[in-house]
């Protein structure tokens, strides 16, 4: 049992707690929103990241699993919405949820909780891309602050492993975790680069080499 992973059933409320808070932005945002590049996914449009993170549930339902988590996987979720409104888009979502929230409780952990982490972040990355910036501290945040540090914590590495027990806020410590802060701005933050790299060096995730302030 992981001394950080949240139980499954906080899991599940969290994710639909963001789905309902980003089917709301989403359906606010303008159509010049949508189409604003991402400087996190600089190679997506924020109807692109919107694709992905509706895409997921629908890949999990179907069955359509190979090659999960690979830049290759999730190309195609936004390549199947690419021409699809931001109105047709919450539409799939509204009806893959139908299923997925049931599917939700029987996807053991720590996947449940790596997913939670991955839309959580790109909850964040389109609320940056779009200045709406919020829900910092929600329930989702909490489950991927948890996912990283247990994340960190099995590693063999005991550089890594210090790193599950960082003093930082859940925002922060996640967004240097997922990549979102370049090598100077974790410097800045007072944490091992070195640890970070090692870190990286076992997910598919990097530094980034553009700086990305979010305020």
């Amino acid at each position: 049992m992981s001394e950080f992973l949240l139980p499954v059933p906080e899991v599940c409320d969290a994710y639909l707690d963001l789905q309902t808070r980003v089917y709301q932005l989403a359906s606010e945002m303008s159509k010049e929103d949508s189409l604003t590049i991402v400087p996190h996914c600089p190679q997506w449009r924020v109807k692109d990241v919107l694709g992905h993170m509706v895409g997921v549930p629908e890949d999990a339902i179907s069955g359509a699993m190979n090659g999960v988590a690979t830049p290759e996987w999730t190309q195609k979720q936004v390549d199947r919405h690419a021409d699809h409104s931001i109105e047709e888009l919450l539409s799939c979502w509204n009806e893959a949820l139908k299923s997925f929230k049931h599917v939700l409780p029987n996807i053991p952990q720590p996947g449940l909780s790596q997913f939670v982490f991955d839309q959580v972040t790109h909850e964040q990355d389109i609320r940056h891309a779009i200045g709406k910036p919020g829900a910092r501290d929600s329930k989702a945040m909490k489950v991927a602050e948890a996912f990283i540090r247990d994340l960190a914590s099995r590693s063999q590495n005991p550089s890594v492993q210090s790193l599950s027990t960082c003093e930082m806020t859940g925002f922060d410590f996640t967004r240097c975790m997922s990549g979102r802060r370049t090598r100077s701005q974790v410097q800045q933050l007072g944490l091992p680069v070195e640890s970070f790299e090692s870190f990286f060096n076992k997910i598919p995730l990097d530094f980034p080499e553009v700086e990305v302030d979010e305020i």
